[in-house]
Protein backbone atom coordinates (compact mmCIF):
# COMPACT_ATOMS: atom_id res chain seq x y z
CA UNK A 1 0.00 0.00 0.00
CA UNK A 2 1.40 3.56 -0.47
CA UNK A 3 1.38 6.19 1.51
CA UNK A 4 -0.06 9.99 0.27
CA UNK A 5 3.11 11.29 0.52
CA UNK A 6 1.33 14.92 0.88
CA UNK A 7 0.45 14.08 4.17
CA UNK A 8 2.25 12.95 7.72
CA UNK A 9 3.46 9.42 6.81
CA UNK A 10 6.54 7.04 7.61
CA UNK A 11 8.22 5.08 4.92
CA UNK A 12 10.72 2.34 7.16
CA UNK A 13 13.52 1.40 5.28
CA UNK A 14 14.72 -2.20 6.56
CA UNK A 15 18.40 -3.75 6.41
CA UNK A 16 17.43 -7.53 5.59
CA UNK A 17 13.82 -9.37 5.27
CA UNK A 18 13.94 -10.40 9.37
CA UNK A 19 13.67 -6.60 9.63
CA UNK A 20 11.34 -5.92 7.07
CA UNK A 21 9.17 -8.89 8.43
CA UNK A 22 9.36 -7.22 12.10
CA UNK A 23 7.90 -3.98 10.33
CA UNK A 24 5.04 -6.42 8.68
CA UNK A 25 4.00 -7.11 12.18
CA UNK A 26 4.13 -3.68 13.41
CA UNK A 27 1.64 -2.28 10.75
CA UNK A 28 -0.48 -4.97 12.16
CA UNK A 29 -0.53 -3.51 15.59
CA UNK A 30 -3.55 -2.15 17.05
CA UNK A 31 -4.77 1.01 16.25
CA UNK A 32 -2.44 1.83 13.75
CA UNK A 33 -3.36 3.88 10.78
CA UNK A 34 -1.63 1.50 7.66
CA UNK A 35 -2.29 4.16 5.17
CA UNK A 36 0.19 6.37 6.95
CA UNK A 37 3.50 3.96 6.89
CA UNK A 38 5.18 1.84 4.09
CA UNK A 39 7.44 -0.62 4.48
CA UNK A 40 10.56 -0.51 1.34
CA UNK A 41 12.07 -3.09 -0.03
CA UNK A 42 15.48 -4.40 1.98
CA UNK A 43 18.46 -3.00 1.02
CA UNK A 44 21.15 -6.12 2.28
CA UNK A 45 22.63 -4.85 4.72
CA UNK A 46 22.95 -1.43 7.12
CA UNK A 47 25.55 0.25 5.47
CA UNK A 48 22.98 -0.07 2.01
CA UNK A 49 19.96 1.34 4.44
CA UNK A 50 22.26 4.30 4.51
CA UNK A 51 23.66 4.23 1.01
CA UNK A 52 19.68 4.09 -0.14
CA UNK A 53 18.52 6.96 1.96
CA UNK A 54 21.18 9.06 0.81
CA UNK A 55 20.97 8.97 -2.43
CA UNK A 56 16.98 7.89 -2.89
CA UNK A 57 15.14 9.27 -0.16
CA UNK A 58 17.09 12.12 1.45
CA UNK A 59 16.41 13.76 -1.79
CA UNK A 60 12.80 13.71 -1.87
CA UNK A 61 12.47 14.05 1.75
CA UNK A 62 13.58 17.96 1.14
CA UNK A 63 10.43 18.40 -1.59
CA UNK A 64 8.10 16.76 0.79
CA UNK A 65 8.27 18.00 4.55
CA UNK A 66 5.18 15.67 5.83
CA UNK A 67 7.62 12.45 5.68
CA UNK A 68 9.60 10.68 8.15
CA UNK A 69 12.25 7.82 7.62
CA UNK A 70 13.00 5.02 9.97
CA UNK A 71 16.12 3.27 9.30
CA UNK A 72 15.70 -0.35 10.35
CA UNK A 73 19.58 -1.89 10.83
CA UNK A 74 21.17 -4.31 13.08
CA UNK A 75 23.29 -2.78 15.66
CA UNK A 76 25.74 -6.50 15.21
CA UNK A 77 26.64 -5.56 18.96
CA UNK A 78 28.52 -1.85 17.52
CA UNK A 79 27.95 0.62 20.06
CA UNK A 80 28.99 3.16 17.57
CA UNK A 81 27.02 1.87 15.13
CA UNK A 82 24.13 4.64 15.54
CA UNK A 83 26.76 7.41 15.60
CA UNK A 84 28.05 6.36 12.46
CA UNK A 85 24.42 6.35 10.91
CA UNK A 86 23.89 9.80 12.49
CA UNK A 87 26.43 11.61 11.02
CA UNK A 88 25.07 10.81 7.48
CA UNK A 89 22.06 12.20 7.85
CA UNK A 90 21.99 15.52 6.80
CA UNK A 91 21.67 18.04 9.12
CA UNK A 92 17.75 19.29 7.84
CA UNK A 93 16.64 16.10 7.85
CA UNK A 94 18.01 14.74 11.14
CA UNK A 95 14.55 15.64 13.01
CA UNK A 96 12.35 13.24 10.85
CA UNK A 97 15.10 10.58 9.96
CA UNK A 98 14.89 8.12 12.92
CA UNK A 99 17.31 4.84 13.56
CA UNK A 100 16.15 1.56 14.97
CA UNK A 101 17.14 -2.30 15.49
CA UNK A 102 17.99 -4.88 16.84
CA UNK A 103 20.99 -4.76 19.15
CA UNK A 104 22.84 -7.89 17.62
CA UNK A 105 20.83 -9.27 14.91
CA UNK A 106 16.68 -9.81 14.81
CA UNK A 107 17.50 -13.66 14.75
CA UNK A 108 19.02 -13.74 18.26
CA UNK A 109 15.56 -11.78 19.15
CA UNK A 110 13.55 -14.38 17.64
CA UNK A 111 15.29 -17.04 19.43
CA UNK A 112 15.38 -15.30 23.33
CA UNK A 113 11.56 -14.31 22.88
CA UNK A 114 10.56 -17.53 21.05
CA UNK A 115 7.85 -15.18 18.83
CA UNK A 116 8.07 -14.85 15.44
CA UNK A 117 9.10 -11.68 13.98
CA UNK A 118 5.73 -10.46 12.83
CA UNK A 119 4.82 -11.39 16.93
CA UNK A 120 7.77 -9.23 17.79
CA UNK A 121 6.58 -6.52 15.45
CA UNK A 122 3.35 -6.66 16.73
CA UNK A 123 3.75 -6.12 20.11
CA UNK A 124 6.14 -3.55 19.59
CA UNK A 125 3.82 -1.50 17.80
CA UNK A 126 1.36 -2.51 20.52
CA UNK A 127 3.77 -0.88 23.02
CA UNK A 128 3.99 2.38 20.99
CA UNK A 129 0.18 2.94 20.75
CA UNK A 130 -0.13 2.03 24.42
CA UNK A 131 2.76 4.28 26.20
CA UNK A 132 4.10 1.87 26.80
CA UNK A 133 8.18 0.87 27.44
CA UNK A 134 7.03 -3.07 27.20
CA UNK A 135 9.08 -5.09 24.98
CA UNK A 136 11.25 -2.03 24.22
CA UNK A 137 12.68 -2.62 27.46
CA UNK A 138 14.23 -5.93 26.41
CA UNK A 139 18.08 -5.84 26.62
CA UNK A 140 18.26 -6.50 22.95
CA UNK A 141 16.28 -3.47 21.91
CA UNK A 142 16.63 -0.41 25.25
CA UNK A 143 18.86 0.77 23.47
CA UNK A 144 16.60 2.19 20.99
CA UNK A 145 14.88 4.20 23.85
CA UNK A 146 15.97 8.10 22.84
CA UNK A 147 15.09 7.72 19.34
CA UNK A 148 11.61 6.03 19.80
CA UNK A 149 10.99 8.56 22.56
CA UNK A 150 11.81 11.14 19.59
CA UNK A 151 9.84 9.14 16.99
CA UNK A 152 6.63 8.65 18.69
CA UNK A 153 6.50 12.19 19.72
CA UNK A 154 5.97 13.13 16.18
CA UNK A 155 4.52 10.04 14.61
CA UNK A 156 1.61 9.01 17.35
CA UNK A 157 -0.33 11.75 16.24
CA UNK A 158 -1.21 10.37 13.04
CA UNK A 159 0.07 7.28 13.28
CA UNK A 160 -2.02 5.89 16.12
CA UNK A 161 -4.53 8.03 15.83
CA UNK A 162 -8.33 8.23 14.78
CA UNK A 163 -7.76 5.49 11.49
CA UNK A 164 -10.81 6.97 9.99
CA UNK A 165 -9.01 10.04 8.74
CA UNK A 166 -5.76 10.10 6.55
Amino acid sequence: MSVNKYKSHVLILPEDDANRQIANGFILGPNLNQRNIQIMNPSGGWSRVVEDFANSYAPEMRKLPERMVVLLIDFDQDEGRLAIVQEKIPLELKDRVFILGVLSEPEKLKRTLSKSFESIGINLAKDCSEDKYGLWGHELLKHNKTELERMIELVKPFLFGDTASG
